[in-house]
């Protein structure tokens, strides 16, 4: 009761102070649509009459390093449509000697390449968007944007390109189907919001058509402008996309003595269009082997680390499912459904049987993902799945779904409800599949998520609840609240969080229940005033971050966290961080430090414990480019050294060959552990054109004992479109460099096609 009433209190005061606030004046950024006249060839030319008459939109303001001049790169856009396509014309001036880029992969990060984008923000809603950005060297990237200015760029899906290149400028042509946006056509005029977006890597420069302050990323939907339809948009149609594929694959376990497989599968995906803003994605018996692997990470902590979905058939819409609660809370994680991470038994070449901790595939049968709009304020998300038996773990098929909806309030803000349910089925004897009853978890919860009109004011204000079959309920719910405020000096950010001890989410993330924390994170950036110090620092300042956390119920403190950054930022994203901390733990369980099964500290005893780390990215515009991470100190009852960063050479426009480091140097006094981890992992990636791309990556982690191998050859014949070939191999760390021993070793082919229908 405490907390729903603090709950209301907070969200009432705010809603007070937010939207008493000064009329926002009219929009001054606006930009006229009309439909052409004649073909619009996709050449790069912009030679048609139709582009002469066009609006243009032009004098673009910076983003980076300063928010207070206009552009340097100068920028003029126009936009026409005809009954099939939305069009953008772009000339860009830039000396052609200037561009950088990384390769010539598609869906490149951001921060790494030359880029003109367009944001458009179809609902006007001011929080869910797409991206479209291009290179010089017409390397494509499409995103979704949610949440006002989070950019996923997992999403796939057609649109199309042509540039031509000038000594002073680049003239890019777009063309993205009206089939590939979700929109409604109403009567009157209709409206869009839309932003463009240039960056200059050598120019060290982000510009917008619409201004955005530089506390926040250009992409953010708060500061797009008008996009008048003086003709309206065609009528969305019929949108039906079937998406087959087909796989061969051979593997072999040699670590549990499994015979060689051969297997020939087939599968796909259809996107069906309930409406134009409504979508439903089904899949049946899906695959997901040409998905990157994840980038390992030494864990020293105590809990289960995160690891982000990289499969595209939960991404569109995934904040609608997977941004519930904190990061720490959330009661839907994509990755329990097909994943899973369990002991198996297994026999040595003595004849003993031990158990060995894998990470397994879960067989996916079938699927289905409603998401998308109602309209302009409504929201919903439908998802369930079907999963098979894995033998190995024992471990029945489970069926899982998630209900979300979602209504947008005031200017940006939403409040939204979700329903999650894990029913779990038993495999008896005969193989037959037999309910288990008792054998479910259900989350149910409510949210409000808080943006103001100036995105000045962030908030989130959540209550959830979980049901366990055969387990307490007694405590079973978790409730938080968030509050930021962020300008261009300053940035306060500041929540608490309960966990109930018996909160329980099987399809979430809650690595540690039983807890209440607060946190608190205050930044102070301080811009040169001088000239002189104005080319060579973009900024610098203080971040100091708090957090207490207790256990619950008891409310005794368990972890204590203070740390101090002082950061400058120069040119060309380069930058330098020192940090000071001093930390607190209190064991309520056993605990390695070392996490490598040594002798372990009791229960009962805390540590308080000081580290100091420097940490240095050097200029990426140059083809050379690093990053430095060096920090040492006390660590619970001992001393810790820690190196880590990244080496990478830029090989343009072909690829970038890479190597990630992690050493972690662990002394403990006797009888306890010390220990050293080494976790290494060079990679390239290259492009030998603008279709074909090949990737290998390996990862050598002592802490695991395991050497990944991964590669991957992709050929994108049509848009959206591939053929991958997937070589993965795995080999214990300990035997690596006197004789490689195999765990384990694949080869997969597999093709994909996209099919309008």
């Amino acid at each position: 009761m405490k907390i729903t009433c603090l709950l209301s209190g907070l969200i009432l005061l705010l809603t007070q102070i937010l939207y008493s606030q000064a009329p926002v004046p009219a929009e001054p950024h606006q930009l006229s649509i009309r439909k052409s006249k004649e073909v619009i060839r996709l050449d790069g030319a912009l030679d048609e009459a139709d582009w002469q008459s066009a609006q243009v939109a032009k004098d673009f303001f910076q983003n980076f390093p300063f928010d207070t001049s206009a552009a340097n790169l100068k920028s003029e856009i126009r936009l026409t449509f005809d009954q099939n396509f939305l069009y953008v014309g772009a000339v860009l001036y830039q000396n052609q000697a200037d561009y950088i880029t990384t390769s010539l992969k598609r869906d490149f990060q951001s921060g790494t390449s030359d880029v003109f984008a367009v944001n458009i923000d179809p609902f006007s809603d001011k929080l869910n968007g797409f991206h479209f950005a291009v290179t010089p060297f017409n390397v494509q990237r499409e995103g979704l944007i949610d949440n006002g200015g989070n950019l996923t760029i997992d999403w796939d899906n057609k649109w199309y390109s042509e540039i031509q290149n000038h000594t002073d400028r680049w003239v890019v042509e777009i063309a993205i189907p009206f089939k590939t946006l979700r929109y409604r056509q109403v009567s009157g005029q209709n409206a869009w919001r839309i932003n463009f977006v240039r960056f200059g890597l050598k120019q060290n420069e982000a510009s917008t058509w619409s201004p955005v302050p530089r506390a926040f990323l250009p992409v953010n939907l708060a500061f797009t402008g008008s996009l008048l339809w003086e003709d309206a948009p065609p009528q969305p149609g019929a949108n039906v996309s079937v998406i087959p594929y087909i796989i061969g694959r051979t593997e072999k376990d040699f670590e549990f003595k499994i015979p060689t497989e051969n297997k020939l599968n087939i599968g796909g995906d259809a996107k069906i269009a309930i409406t134009p803003s409504l979508n439903l994605d089904l899949t049946l018996n899906p695959d997901f082997s040409q998905v990157d692997v994840d980038r390992q990470i030494t864990n020293l902590s105590r809990f289960e680390l995160f690891f982000p979905e990289r499969r595209q058939f939960f991404l569109e819409n995934e904040d609608l499912f997977g941004r519930f609660g904190f990061p720490d809370s959330r009661p839907f994680f994509s990755r329990r459904v097909g994943l899973a991470n369990g002991r198996i038994r297994k026999v040595t070449t003595e004849g003993d049987t031990i158990s060995v901790t894998r990470n397994l595939n879960v067989p996916i049968k079938a699927g289905m993902r409603l998401s998308g709009k109602l309209d302009k304020n409504w929201r919903i998300g439908l998802l369930n799945m079907q999963t098979g038996q894995v033998r190995a773990l024992k471990q029945g098929p489970a069926n899982y779904t998630v209900g979300v909806l979602q209504r947008k309030v005031f200017e940006r803000s939403a409040i939204s409800a979700i329903f999650v349910n894990k029913e779990n089925f038993r495999v008896d004897d005969q193989e037959k599949i037999q309910h288990n009853p008792g054998a479910y978890n259900r989350v149910a919860g409510l949210e409000y998520n808080l943006y103001s009109k100036d995105n000045k004011w962030e908030g989130e204000f959540y209550y959830h609840r979980s049901f366990s079959g055969q387990q307490s309920n007694a405590d079973a719910q978790s409730a938080a609240a968030f509050l930021g405020h962020s300008t261009r000096k300053w940035s306060v950010l500041s929540g608490l969080q309960y966990l109930g001890r018996d909160y329980r989410a099987d399809v979430g993330f809650v690595p540690r229940p039983g807890q209440f924390s607060m946190f608190n994170i205050t930044k102070m950036n301080i811009f040169p005033r001088k000239e002189s110090w104005a080319k060579k620092v973009n900024v610098t300042g203080f971040n100091l971050q708090n957090t207490l956390t207790y256990n619950a119920p008891g409310y005794q403190l368990t972890d204590r966290s203070h740390q101090l950054t002082y950061f400058m930022e120069f040119p060309g994203n380069s930058s330098l961080e020192i940090n000071a901390g001093q930390e607190y733990t209190y064991l309520y369980f056993p605990f390695d430090p070392t996490n490598s099964g040594g002798e372990v500290l009791p229960a009962g005893t805390d540590y308080t414990y000081h580290s100091a780390s420097v940490s240095y990215i050097s200029d990426f515009r140059k083809p050379f480019s690093y990053e430095l991470n060096v920090g040492t100190g006390q660590y619970f009852n001992g001393n810790i050294f820690r190196l880590n960063g990244e080496l990478v050479y830029r090989w343009q426009p072909y690829g970038v060959f890479a190597m990630t480091y992690a050493y972690n140097d662990i002394h403990l006094p006797a009888p306890f552990n010390s220990a050293s981890f080494w976790l290494i992992g060079p990679r390239a990636e290259l492009s030998f054109s603008r279709s074909v791309f090949f990737s290998t990556f390996l990862q050598y982690n002592t802490q695991a004992n395991n050497v990944n191998i991964n590669s991957r050859l992709q050929w994108r014949f049509r848009p959206v479109s591939d053929v991958f070939l997937v070589y993965t191999d795995n080999y214990f760390t300990d035997q690596f460099f006197q004789g490689p021993q195999v765990k384990n070793r694949a080869l997969v082919l597999k093709v994909t096609y996209w099919l309008n229908l």
